[in-house]
């Protein structure tokens, strides 16, 4: 059961960075990358390395909130 939900996890994050790369949205892209983000400290942590899957997050939500403030200045610029 453990390795049919790890493998579950694998496609998922497969499926999830595709789903990113080809989203025309750049805030859906940016959702996307943290369920990936998500999904990938969990499969980490499943894999009894919970210091690792703690620093992955981190790490995540430190880029992925710099992604978001990048886009809404952005958008902002009128040049």
């Amino acid at each position: 059961m453990h390795e049919m939900v790890f493998e579950i996890m694998l496609v998922l994050m497969i499926v999830l960075s595709i789903v990113a790369i080809e989203d025309r949205n750049l805030i859906g892209s940016v959702i996307e990358l943290s369920l990936l983000t998500l999904v990938f400290g969990t499969a980490l942590f499943m894999l009894k390395a919970p210091d690792v899957a703690l620093s992955a997050l981190v790490v995540g939500g430190i880029i992925i909130g710099l992604f978001i403030y990048t886009i809404e200045e952005v958008k902002g610029y009128k040049g």
